[in-house]
């Protein structure tokens, strides 16, 4: 479970996020959708922290994993993104073979032995679908799989660790449609494990692949509704102006 409770959030004096609420619920998917620079982003990283990692920032409110304020002293921020993977737009596999980009999240957090991290790279792997393309090829770089094989490569990186939630942003933005087809279809059939978030350009990959949807404009969260229901009959004028290309 995964909430936000009032969050304002500032770069500077940038107000850049406005008194958002919202919860999203374990093992669902939830998409932000919303133009470019809305905040649907920044909103992302708030539940990994990536955001502390800019001078300047300022947030209020509250941000709750299983009722625990993430924010609090008592977190290590550390532990927390061992819980909360990420995936970013680009596919960013390190400069080393398949298994040391799987291992490598448990190689320094010191997680089990070499056999351990074997059976983890492997279900890891599987995990993202992507064990039967590479078994063969473990030692080989990285760099020599395709776009979206790299892409699923970082989920496996991020799966490696047994997170309870994956942050999403933009993961399919890059690829091309098949590869993006793949990456949905994986999407689909993580959440019976992991809870997932998504931000994404696409509305027909949001409408294909989340249970809920949020649209984001200026810095509001203008309308958070199950999806199907935000597609068909949206409650607010600017969502129904979005989805339909009026603007954005």
């Amino acid at each position: 479970m995964i909430e936000a409770k009032n969050i304002d959030f500032y770069y500077g004096d940038f107000h850049a996020l406005k008194n958002i609420s919202m919860a999203m619920e374990a093992n669902t998917v939830t998409a932000f959708i919303g133009p470019s620079g809305c905040g649907k982003s920044t909103f992302l990283r708030l539940f990994n922290r990536m955001n502390d990692l800019i001078d300047g920032t300022r947030l209020t409110g509250e941000c709750l994993v299983d009722g625990q304020n993430i924010y609090s002293k008592s977190i290590h921020v550390d532990e927390l993104r061992k819980k909360i993977g990420m995936v970013f737009q680009k596919a960013n596999p390190f400069p080393k073979s398949i298994f040391e980009n799987v291992a490598y999240g448990l190689r320094v957090n010191n997680m089990g032995d070499k056999s351990f991290i074997r059976q983890r790279v492997e279900e890891s792997l599987a995990a993202a679908a992507l064990w039967d393309e590479v078994k063969d090829k473990l030692k080989k770089s990285a760099f020599e799989l395709s776009g979206g094989q790299q892409q699923r490569l970082c989920i496996a990186r991020a799966l490696a660790v047994s997170p309870s939630i994956l942050l999403m942003d933009e993961p399919a933005s890059a690829l091309d449609p098949i590869s993006t087809s793949k990456i949905e279809e994986l999407i689909h059939s993580l959440k019976k494990d992991y809870t997932i978030v998504i931000v994404t350009h696409n509305m027909q990959q949001a409408a294909r692949v989340s249970d809920k949807t949020g649209f984001f404009m200026l810095g509001d969260l203008i309308e958070f509704s199950d999806t199907k229901k935000m597609f068909l009959s949206p409650e607010k004028e600017q969502t129904q102006n979005y989805i339909t290309g009026r603007f954005g």
